[in-house]
C-alpha cells in the first residue's frame, strides 16, 4: 500500500504517523470545548482544538511532546487559544523534561481576525522555544503541509534546533500572496508556482542550510527524519549561535545579489539548475552541496 501523503493528511493523521502506535495522550481535546473567544464576532465558525492539537506520546520509545497545527481550519493561522496551547506545550517541556517537543508546522502565519492577540502569541511562541532550547530540550520542526509555514511561524521554526522539510513544503517569512499584494506581480508571481517552490519550496530550503533534512513527502519519511534528529541535536550554546551567524554572513555575501533561485544554484555549481524541480529526492541530494 502507498505511504500516506503528508501533505494531503490532517493534523491527526500525521500525528498517528509519526508517534509510536497509541502512544499520544492529547491535552485540552476537543471535547474540552475551548474555541476562540474573537470568530463569532466577526460570524465564523469555531473548531474545537481551534486549529492547534498538543500532546505527549512516545517517538522510537523516547517520550515526546507534541503539536500540530491544522492547515484545514483557517489555514493553521495562530490566534489566542491555538498559540497558547503551543506556548503552554514548550513551557510544559521544562518540567517533564522529553526528549524533544515536536512541531509539526502548518500555518499562513496570524489568524487577521485576531490580530494583535495572535501577533502577541507568536512572540510568546519564539520566546518559549528558545526557553526550552536553554533548558536543553531539543525542538524540532516539520514543514509539509499545503498552507506551508510562513508569518510569524515562519520566524518560531527558524527558532527550533532543526527543520525537516519535503520537497513540497515552504518555508518563508511572507507568503507569496502577500509580497504580490503588497509590492506588486511585478516584485513576485504568486502564480507563477515553479517560481514560488524555487524560492521557499523544501529543494531550495535545504540548500541554503535552512533545513537541516530533506525528505520524500510521506508521513514515515517524516517519522524516520525526526527519530534521526531527535537524537544527533547538540545543545544551543552562545559558540553555536555564532557559528550559525557566521553561515549566515557568508550565505548573504555569496547570494546576496541573486535574482532568483537559479542563479544560486548556479553559484553552488549545478551545471543544469533547471532540472534540480525534476529530480527525484534522493538523486538530488545525492548531488547536493550545502552553504556550511
Amino acid at each position: 500500500m502507498r505511504p500516506r501523503s503528508y501533505f494531503e493528511a490532517t493534523a491527526r493523521q500525521r500525528i498517528d504517523g509519526i508517534l509510536d502506535a497509541g502512544s499520544f495522550v492529547e491535552l485540552m481535546p476537543p471535547t474540552e470545548r475551548v474555541v476562540s473567544p474573537h470568530l463569532s464576532v466577526f460570524d465564523l465558525p469555531v473548531a474545537f482544538d481551534d486549529g492547534a492539537i498538543v500532546g505527549r506520546g512516545a517517538l522510537d520509545g523516547r517520550p515526546v511532546l507534541l503539536s500540530a497545527q491544522e492547515g484545514g481550519f483557517m489555514g493553521g493561522s495562530v490566534g489566542e487559544v491555538h498559540g497558547a496551547k503551543l506556548v503552554g506545550l514548550l513551557d510544559r517541556a521544562r518540567s517533564e523534561r522529553p526528549a524533544a517537543v515536536l512541531m509539526l508546522i502548518e500555518s499562513g502565519g496570524v489568524r487577521l481576525q485576531e490580530a494583535n492577540a495572535g501577533l502577541i502569541a507568536v512572540s510568546e511562541i519564539m520566546r518559549a522555544i528558545l526557553a526550552a532550547r536553554s533548558a536543553g530540550i531539543a525542538v524540532v520542526a516539520a514543514i509539509g503541509g499545503a498552507f506551508g509555514c510562513f508569518g510569524g511561524m515562519g520566524i518560531a521554526a527558524a527558532c527550533c534546533d532543526a527543520i525537516v522539510m519535503s520537497e513540497e513544503g515552504r518555508l518563508g517569512l511572507s507568503g507569496p500572496e502577500v509580497i504580490e499584494t503588497a509590492h506588486g506581480v511585478e516584485e513576485f508571481d504568486s502564480r507563477d508556482r515553479a517560481l514560488v517552490w524555487r524560492t521557499v519550496g523544501g529543494k531550495h530550503r535545504f540548500l541554503l542550510g535552512d533545513c537541516a533534512m530533506l525528505v520524500d513527502g510521506d508521513v514515515p519519511s517524516f517519522r524516520a527524519a525526526l527519530i534521526e534528529l531527535v537524537g544527533a541535536v547538540a545543545p544551543m550554546t552562545l559558540e553555536s549561535i555564532e557559528r550559525e551567524h557566521e553561515m549566515l554572513s557568508r550565505r548573504l555575501e555569496a547570494f546576496g545579489t541573486s535574482n532568483d533561485g537559479h542563479d544560486i544554484w548556479r553559484k553552488l555549481g549545478w551545471p543544469d539548475p533547471e532540472k534540480i524541480p525534476l529530480m527525484p529526492t534522493d538523486v538530488f541530494l545525492a548531488q547536493a552541496r550545502v552553504p556550511t
